[in-house]
């Protein structure tokens, strides 16, 4: 893959690419596209292909068909569902994934350090920084950062559209705050063949990457290529844990009371009771058990320059800048 080390301008040449968009998550459809257009136009790139969503299908569908038309780069234009469901798409192609976040609250997007930036999005794409990630598999569909069982699932159902909306990523807070008095689930945690471990926890969290929203990392050693996925245990039981907890995620210096933190590249989590679940910031289906396995180096993401650093979000400020110069050049014309 490309090193990231010489920085082609954005008039490199001219991919092929395809629009995965949710219309619900855009305020004015017909805006956003003529501002996609015109700034891959001015890039040197063909028109894309634009594809919406449907309650029935949040993407993957569309992506696959993409595929099926020669896309080289597809951009997931939505929230966690629909970046979610182009990485299931995706994952084991060459045909890289392109993130311009129009939900409240993307996770994906949050990594790349790219929030609710178009401008930075559409550069990070055609300035070709591209590195391959692994993700995460569980039953039929993959995740890119993490999937959760318990408390962080029960935050998102809490955390209403709205609120989001409004402020943003707080509002995740608010939702926690709800549940911070829960009684813990009885899991039982097997990692690859080791024999499983017991615990009572609040949550359980099998990450690829380590940043949630608002910037804050949870786990500092995780690598979005290295062939594992990272499990949190987190067994806080007073709102004095929580708030310890919290304090040193923000601080981020030396161990975090009440997370235990393991690594394998298959995770079997087993609880008493049904639980909330999510993968990538979305909600699936309450269960008892949540899989997770590795399918390494799989997604091909576009990413800010230089493409092999640690931290997926490293040149997004500049990379924003940039954007902004090619969309208004993009209007000028």
């Amino acid at each position: 893959m490309d090193s990231g080390q010489d920085k082609p301008t954005a008039r490199a040449g001219g991919l092929r690419a395809a629009v995965v968009v949710n219309p619900v998550k855009v305020a004015d459809l017909d805006e956003f596209r003529r501002t996609v257009d015109g700034a891959l136009t001015v890039a040197g790139w063909p028109a894309p292909t634009w594809y919406e969503t449907t309650v029935d299908d949040p993407g993957r569908g569309q992506t696959e068909q993409a595929v099926k038309a020669g896309a080289e780069v597809v951009f997931a234009c939505g929230g966690d569902g629909t970046v979610m469901a182009c990485v299931t798409a995706l994952a084991g192609t060459d045909v890289a994934l392109a993130v311009l976040p129009q939900g409240t609250g993307n996770l994906l997007a949050a990594n790349l350090g790219l929030s609710g930036d178009l401008a930075a999005g559409l550069e990070v794409a055609v300035e070709r920084g591209r590195r391959r990630l692994d993700v995460g598999v569980v039953d039929d569909q993959c995740f890119a950062v993490m999937a959760g069982m318990g408390f962080d699932a029960q935050m998102l159902d809490s955390t209403s559209e709205t609120t989001k909306a409004r402020i943003g990523w707080p509002a995740y807070v608010m939702g926690a705050a709800k549940h911070l008095r829960e009684r813990p689930m009885q899991v039982s945690i097997r990692i690859d063949d080791q024999p499983p471990l017991r615990r009572r926890a609040r949550s359980v969290l099998v990450a690829n990457v380590g940043r949630l929203q608002g910037g804050v990392r949870l786990l500092t050693d995780a690598e979005p290529d290295d062939g594992w996925l990272d499990v949190a245990v987190l067994t806080p039981r007073t709102l004095g844990h929580w708030l310890a907890m919290g304090w040193a995620l923000m601080r981020r210096r030396g161990s975090v009371p009440r997370m235990e933190v393991l690594k394998g590249r298959k995770v079997e989590i087993t609880s008493n009771r049904a639980q909330p679940r999510q993968l990538d910031g979305d909600l699936i289906e309450p269960g008892r058990a949540l899989k997770a396995e590795i399918k390494p180096q799989s997604l091909v993401l576009c990413v800010p320059r230089p493409a092999q650093h640690p931290d997926l979000s490293v040149d997004a400020k500049a990379a924003a800048e940039r954007g902004e110069r090619l969309v208004e050049e993009a209007r000028r014309e």
